[in-house]
C-alpha cells in the first residue's frame, strides 16, 4: 500500500514537470492565446497534474 501511494505521488510530480516544461516552452503570444501567463504556469501544471 505504502509503495502504490509512493509511485501513485511520483508519478503525479512528473506530469507536473512535463506540464511545466511544456508550457514553459510557449512563447508568451502562445500562453495568452491559451489564457495563461508566464507567472500561472507552475500552477497550471500543478492543477492539470492533480
Amino acid at each position: 500500500m505504502f509503495i502504490s501511494y509512493v509511485l501513485a505521488k511520483f508519478r503525479t510530480y512528473l506530469r507536473y514537470r512535463e506540464t511545466v516544461r511544456e508550457l514553459s516552452k510557449l512563447t508568451d503570444r502562445e500562453l495568452d492565446d491559451l489564457g495563461i501567463t508566464r507567472f500561472q504556469i507552475e500552477n497550471v501544471a500543478r492543477v492539470h497534474s492533480a
